[in-house]
């Protein structure tokens, strides 16, 4: 299902009808928003173990790097490779901050810590941002890399910011408890990540309803034009940037908050950029809740699935590229897509057709996944022993007949994925011909 020529929807997630002034707040929104305050609220008495506080305390503050990064990315179409030079640098500086609290140089709650890495944040990116935004597209794209690079690099130059390749440690728990509560237990620290998300939520939504969010869309868009009707682009783009700062930097104190640690090595450099962007991208680009999608896949591919098998990342690369090809708009687009159709009644005729691309792309994933873990096992592991476990089966990646069975299930199975593919597009394309249908007719009753 290609969803980039079955819909176009903005990146604000708002999609209104032809004509129609939607408010700031309706009665939609303020239940949206109040079911995401009662999932955070209630979030760590559903999933209650250690492990799981500690996945959604990770969730809550990378919402908010996702939807700060997507600012540059879904919001203003600005392709960035350095991303994480403004989480980790507000990170360093909340680090620092803390430390100085903690040997008395001077007070302030720990609850204000995110705070000062968003103003690090954001006064980096007026430092930084101001050359790096006079250029867009690719141009933009490798500065911000080149930037990356740089500031990494610089790690190791400096180990009295840094802390060289130990990194710097901290002890979230100084100053006077307030009302008992020390930010010392994990559903302490959770909840105070849990408001920061809210708010830097509402507030980055909020943005996109700013005559600069939409200028900074339409300069995604059009920049002749923009600059035709006399709107600076480059002042546009460096604005957004610095809000964008601001955000990836509270994430990162919260980071740091939740860690007790940082190091350069895994907070600076272009492969924490690049996830960033992946996971992004995998959300949702598109849409504003796309992002959120985004930090939750994050958090369970790195810990869940990494616990999973060896070749998790592998797998990450091969799902990003059925994303690229099938679904460019995310996770996100996928669900609005759905909706519109459900809105229109037409989601039944799509049952089976979807039930049958279901089950035979589950099949085809059991025999490539098969395939991939026997190649990794033959690679790394085959010395101990050439026997391994997969969905409970035994396999040998020294016996031919296993090789054989598992790559005729991948090719049949492949096969049967592509059949019911192509059954689903053609009832797909038909069901998105009579909502067409019905839009005009909805048109024509309103002009009538």
């Amino acid at each position: 299902m290609n969803t980039s020529v079955l819909t176009s929807t903005s990146s604000s997630g708002a999609n209104p009808r032809i004509g129609e002034n939607v408010p700031i707040l309706n009665k939609w929104r303020v239940l949206t928003w109040a079911i995401f305050a009662l999932v955070l609220i209630a979030a760590p008495h559903v999933f209650s173990s250690g492990l799981a506080l500690t996945m959604l305390s990770q969730m809550g503050y990378l919402i908010i790097i996702c939807l700060s990064y997507n600012i540059l990315l879904g919001q203003g179409g600005m392709l960035s490779f350095g991303h994480a030079v403004y989480v980790g640098l507000g990170a360093f500086i909340a680090i620092h901050v803390l430390n100085k609290v903690g040997d008395g140089a001077f007070a302030l709650p720990v609850s204000l810590i995110p705070l000062v890495g968003g103003v690090a944040g954001a006064f980096f990116a007026i430092l930084l941002g101001y050359v790096t935004t006079r250029k867009s597209g690719t141009t933009f794209a490798m500065i911000t890399l080149g930037i990356g690079e740089l500031v990494a690099s610089m790690a190791l130059m400096f180990p009295e910011f840094f802390g060289g390749e130990g990194g710097i440690s901290t002890d979230r728990v100084v100053g006077q408890p307030f009302m008992g509560i020390t930010f010392g237990p994990s559903i302490q620290m959770y909840y105070l990540i849990a408001l920061y998300c809210f708010v830097c939520t509402a507030l980055m939504f909020a943005f996109t309803r700013t005559p600069l969010g939409r200028m900074l869309n339409a300069v995604r868009d059009n920049p002749e034009r923009v600059e035709f009707i006399g709107y600076n682009t480059h002042k546009v783009r460096y604005f957004s940037f610095i809000i964008a700062g601001f955000f990836a930097g509270i994430g990162g104190g919260l980071m740091v908050l939740h860690f007790e640690i940082i190091t350069a090595m895994d907070s600076l450099n272009a492969i924490r950029s690049g996830t960033y962007l992946l996971f992004t991208f995998l959300g949702g680009a598109t849409l504003f809740f796309g992002p959120i999608i985004g930090a939750v896949l994050m958090v369970l591919a790195m810990i869940l699935l990494s616990e999973l098998t060896q070749a998790w990342m592998l797998y990450l690369g091969l799902i990003f590229l059925f994303m690229v090809m099938f679904a460019p708009g995310g996770v996100a687009s996928i669900i609005m897509v759905n909706v519109r159709v459900i809105k229109f009644h037409r989601f039944g005729p799509l049952v089976l057709p979807y039930v049958a691309l279901a089950i035979t792309g589950l099949l085809a994933f059991l025999g490539v996944a098969a395939l991939i873990e026997m190649i990794y096992h033959l690679q790394m592991n085959a010395i101990m022993s050439t026997q391994l476990t997969f969905m409970r089966q035994t396999l040998d990646v020294a016996n031919t007949t296993h090789w054989l069975v598992v790559g005729g299930w991948t090719v049949v199975t492949l096969a049967l994925f592509l059949w019911a593919r192509r059954g689903f597009v053609q009832r797909w394309h038909h069901q998105q011909e009579l909502i067409e249908a019905d839009i005009r007719q909805l048109q024509e009753g309103v002009a009538a």
